[in-house]
């Protein structure tokens, strides 16, 4: 197949630190590409792939410039300029590349990344029929059901990025934004009721970010908190493979959730709270816990050491790797076309 691949126009493909659409864009430009489809993947100049890469901007304008219209215009733009040349468009950023999709002569699919915010539906619902839609789970479908859903395939992860280490130290690790869907402030206080060190790597970017940070979660860190800003993927697999355990405690409908499966390649459980996708991630006992407040995610804590490491890097790879999730979009895309008959 011919393939092109439209990344979001504000991060390099893979992203230098964080970025959880741009990885799953890197591992499925290149996997495809290896499984020996022609794939073109438009990004920005800083992207580096296995694939054809285009672009209309040199660097990635980084995080504080994510949703500028000028940006997503303009890649749109020249991402559409010749779509004869592929067989199938996918498009992992909405806005304008998804306004002009049914107007194309390819068959267009959408990753619905993010969450169903009510201005998303009401995009979604314009299009609706006139484009193909993937969700990251499960739960996710659940909350739109009416869209033209080629099927679910679940985000995807190099294992061999992650090292597996069944020797654990004595903390628990939060990763994610400093945005309180995140339960960063959950996490500070089960760490403090459990009486275990927290190293914390955050994303503080964005007016929201910084405000409950400095207002709810800098306040209340217990003594002897790590904080660390945005690192590289190296430097938080070691972490992870490295924890007791990894806390997500979300407040909010995560349609997957990368950490988890991250934290489980590296044989690490995951303490999370029932949201979103977390019950099809994570093996409840199995894998980690799945408890509710800040009191059973410090019970959970203790109980960390119960869990078998080799049973988190099994389900990892068995359900949750790059390979098993560029299987998933070969099916769709391969559906999708024979759809458009001869």
């Amino acid at each position: 197949m011919r393939i092109a691949q439209l990344a979001p126009p504000w991060l390099a493909v893979p992203p230098p630190a964080y970025g959880g659409i741009e990885w799953v864009v890197a591992l499925l430009a290149d996997g495809l590409t290896e499984a020996g489809h022609d794939v073109t993947l438009i990004a920005t100049g800083d992207s580096r792939t296995k694939a054809k890469l285009e672009y209309v901007f040199e660097e990635g304008p980084g995080p504080k410039l994510i949703n500028s219209i000028y940006h997503d215009t303009l890649h749109t733009l020249y991402a559409y300029r010749d779509v004869s040349r592929f067989d199938l468009i996918h498009l992992h950023t909405p806005f304008s590349a998804l306004a002009a999709a049914p107007h194309l002569a390819v068959p267009v699919v959408h990753t619905l990344h993010g969450s169903f915010a009510d201005i998303m539906v009401r995009l979604y619902a314009l299009v609706a029929d006139r484009v193909w839609y993937v969700a990251i789970s499960q739960n996710q479908r659940s909350h739109d059901p009416d869209l033209n859903y080629g099927g679910v395939v679940y985000n995807g992860i190099d294992t061999s990025l992650y090292p597996f280490r069944e020797e654990k130290e004595d903390f628990v690790l939060f990763v994610g934004r400093a945005d309180p869907d995140k339960g960063a402030l959950r996490a500070v206080r089960a760490a403090r009721l459990a009486g275990v060190r927290l190293v914390m790597t955050m994303k503080i970017a964005d007016p929201r970010e910084e405000e409950h940070w400095a207002r709810d979660i800098e306040p209340e860190l217990p003594e002897g908190t790590t904080v660390l800003g945005e690192i590289t993927v190296q430097e938080k697999a070691d972490l992870m493979s490295r924890a007791r355990a990894v806390l997500f405690p979300i407040d909010w409908e995560e349609p997957f959730g990368l950490v988890m499966t991250e934290s489980m390649a590296c044989g690490t459980p995951v303490i999370a709270r029932p949201r979103g996708s977390v019950p099809e991630v994570i093996a409840d006992g199995e894998t980690g816990f799945i408890v509710d407040t800040d009191e059973e995610i410090a019970e959970a804590i203790g109980k960390a050491h119960s869990i078998d490491p080799k049973a988190c890097r099994r389900r990892v790879e068995e359900r949750f790797s790059k390979d098993a999730m560029v299987r998933g979009y070969e099916r769709i895309f391969e559906r999708v076309l024979a759809s458009r008959g001869p």
